[in-house]
């Protein structure tokens, strides 16, 4: 929760936004081959929130778990002992489990749709920042304002699940007005269309399932890997040798 809150205070910013921000060149070249190879090779980089949950992203320090991580307020502090003692409660009760009811058993009903949910999580989250067919800027300094960052967020069409997770395709909204509830997503969207003008990208439209979207998640990583070190509006470039690869 604290995390994205800082992730909506600072979308578009190269530096300050959380989780899927872009790595700097300089980041990016000092990346071991293993690092960069997961990160921008499917379906590695769609595993990557509880690894992110652990240890932030590249270029950053800290964890979700820690209660001193530069992530959080000191008055935060007691949030965090409490989700990190829930945690460990979790994590305990499964181990007991795979003794009573088998590993494969706990595999079965809590493995794999946890690992279905982390998926997911990651497709939703990379595809409303990135793999627009024109590139979009990310900020530095003063060219950087909570409208622009909004503004580079990208709706997606999901088809028959848009309803299922509660329309949050519609994230441009979501990020510029956080306070709408989801459902008056679609209707602020229509609403504010006509006001964002050229500024909005018409996502898409989907069939009943969101097949287009798995084309446009590898054509990103393919292509968007770094952004310049120096520049207050910058723009991903691509490493030929990891487009070889």
């Amino acid at each position: 929760r604290i995390s994205h809150r800082t992730h909506h205070q600072n979308h578009g910013h190269v530096e300050n936004d959380e989780s899927w921000h872009p790595l700097s060149e300089k980041i990016y070249r000092n990346l071991d081959n293993g690092t960069r190879t997961l990160r921008f090779t499917l379906p590695f980089p769609m595993l990557a929130y509880p690894f992110y949950l652990w240890s932030r992203s590249p270029g950053k320090k800290g964890s979700h778990f820690n209660p001193d991580s530069d992530l959080f307020l000191p008055n935060e502090r007691k949030d965090i002992i409490t989700s990190t003692v829930c945690w460990t409660a979790m994590a305990a009760l499964l181990v007991g489990l795979s003794f009573t009811m088998g590993p494969l058993q706990v595999l079965k009903l809590y493995g794999i749709p946890y690992w279905g949910f982390v998926i997911w999580l990651d497709l939703v989250t990379y595809l409303h920042h990135h793999g627009h067919e024109d590139k979009l800027p990310w900020y530095r300094g003063k060219e950087w304002s909570y409208l622009r960052g909004g503004l580079t967020t990208l709706d997606r069409d999901y088809g028959l699940i848009n309803n299922i997770h509660h329309d949050i395709g519609t994230h441009v909204v979501h990020h510029l007005f956080p306070q709408i509830p989801h459902y008056h997503l679609i209707e602020a969207t229509e609403a504010a269309k006509p006001v964002f003008g050229k500024y909005y990208r018409e996502p898409k439209k989907s069939g009943p399932f969101p097949f287009h979207l798995l084309g446009v998640l590898i054509s990103s990583l393919k292509k968007d890997h770094y952004v310049s070190d120096e520049g207050e509006i910058v723009y991903y470039q691509t490493d030929p040798k990891m487009t070889a690869n």
